[in-house]
């Protein structure tokens, strides 16, 4: 069998393997209500485009496709944020950050889930501080 030896080739061989070592329990019902819910693009709000999943904390990162880490993001937002960080890739293209961080709590709350291991106030209330919380949510997941 002839191997394609090509970066891109590689690379969605590395992914595959990334992918099936990871549990991902995302249904396609659960994921219809997680963009109507958000009603369009989680960082800059599009409605006029498709909308792929992105997951807050990458695969690449420990993430997985699961409810309380995928977002829908429109296909700009979703290759431009690639594998980085949420709170610091919104901060670094301008996004509200904070907006952001209190509608990713408030859905996850409306599905049963706490983005902050069961303290949905946010922690100190600055823009750091509710990023810190989900961070140490992920963290204390295992994620």
């Amino acid at each position: 069998m002839v191997v394609n030896r090509s970066r891109r080739a590689r690379y969605a061989r590395k992914r595959k393997r990334r992918m099936d070592r990871r549990e991902h329990d995302l249904s396609a019902d659960q994921w219809a209500e997680l963009k109507a819910a958000w009603g369009g693009c989680a960082y800059c709000g599009a409605t006029d485009k498709p909308l792929q999943r992105d997951c807050v904390l990458p695969i690449s990162r420990g993430g997985r496709y699961t409810l309380e880490n995928i977002v829908p993001a429109c296909s700009s937002c979703n290759a431009s944020k690639c594998n980085d960080e949420v709170t610091g890739w919104l901060r670094r293209k301008g996004f509200n950050e904070r907006a952001f961080l209190e509608r990713y709590v408030d859905i996850r709350s409306k599905f049963g889930q706490s983005a902050t291991g069961g303290d949905t106030g946010g922690g100190n209330g600055g823009d750091t501080g509710e990023g810190n919380d989900v961070r140490r949510s992920y963290a204390s997941e295992g994620l």
